[in-house]
């Protein structure tokens, strides 16, 4: 990789580049090894030509929100991580609808969206991810799903041009979307609300996010819920019938106070809650019969 070429693609296009940068800076669960090169993306014109530079040169590239889905390597990434983050973050209302950069935290959606009086996000404030990331995953809480109000979005296919897509053709379904099957970036996502009573929508933003703090270890580092709902049952409730509430491998614990989340004690590797969401894994497995799934992305 050729570092002087790319920070001059950078300067041309404006984004800042941070070589050999630490991912335990940019991972909720505050670990992983460092990247060659940590480039803060500004628009989706850049990205489109940046990923284009790294497929003509060869470099291996990842794309990262907040990281508050994701489980980063010990030895890092053995290329260049494409930050969608606050350099990339805008966020427009015209009428009932909210455009959002992939970059935009979907908790700052929530609150530009109540106070523009629009109903819509409520059960979604609190989840800790960005807009881009949340409909790369489908993401939800409390009955809602992003799929409930997505419309379009921009995205840069794999031949690096951007393009747009209707909700129709997104395969929205529980935690998957399209782009989760495909090299395909979201750039942007538009969403449509309903007019509202902005004092009952911050009650009931607030009220969510009091559920989250009584319910889950939110004063740990960790990447959400740990396993995805298996079809029948809830991982949390098969990881508490095993008994395996409290269960440490080095610094990772499954979560004493909600059994879905593996938690970092302030020492985690990802050795370690690798290991331990295996042991979960194979114990479930051995005395329900049911199969638990990764719902973080493993970033190597």
């Amino acid at each position: 990789m050729n570092l002087d070429e790319l920070t001059r693609l950078c300067g041309k296009l404006g984004c800042r580049i941070t070589p050999e940068c630490s991912l335990s800076e940019y991972i909720t669960f505050r670990f992983g090894g460092p990247c060659r090169a940590l480039i803060s993306v500004n628009s989706a014109k850049s990205a489109a030509e940046l990923i284009k530079y790294m497929k003509d040169n060869s470099i291996r590239y990842g794309v990262l929100g907040r990281g508050s889905n994701i489980i980063a390597s010990d030895e890092g990434f053995d290329g260049v991580i494409l930050l969608f983050g606050s350099d990339f973050a805008r966020i427009e209302i015209n009428g009932n609808t909210i455009r959002c950069d992939a970059g935009a935290l979907l908790a700052s959606a929530c609150v530009h969206a109540q106070q523009a009086s629009l109903s819509g996000m409520e059960n979604l404030f609190g989840i800790p991810g960005t807009v881009g990331g949340a409909l790369y995953m489908n993401a939800g809480a409390y009955g809602s799903e992003i799929k409930d109000i997505v419309v379009s979005a921009q995205y840069i296919d794999s031949d690096c041009v951007i393009r747009t897509i209707d909700k129709e053709d997104m395969q929205l379904s529980y935690r998957h979307s399209i782009f989760s099957d495909s090299q395909s970036v979201i750039t942007s996502v538009t969403m449509q609300l309903t007019e509202g009573n902005a004092d009952e929508i911050k009650a009931a933003m607030n009220e969510c996010m009091a559920k989250r703090s009584s319910k889950q270890p939110l004063e740990y580092p960790s990447a959400g819920s740990t396993f995805k709902r298996p079809e029948g049952s809830y991982a949390s409730l098969l990881i508490d019938q095993c008994g395996l509430k409290g269960m440490t491998c080095g610094g990772a614990m499954v979560s004493e106070k909600h059994s879905g989340f593996v938690i970092n004690k302030g020492y985690a590797t990802c050795a370690d809650v690798l290991e331990l969401c295996s042991k979960v894994q194979d114990i479930v497995k051995e005395k329900t019969g049911y199969v638990l799934e990764l719902e973080p992305v493993i970033l190597k």
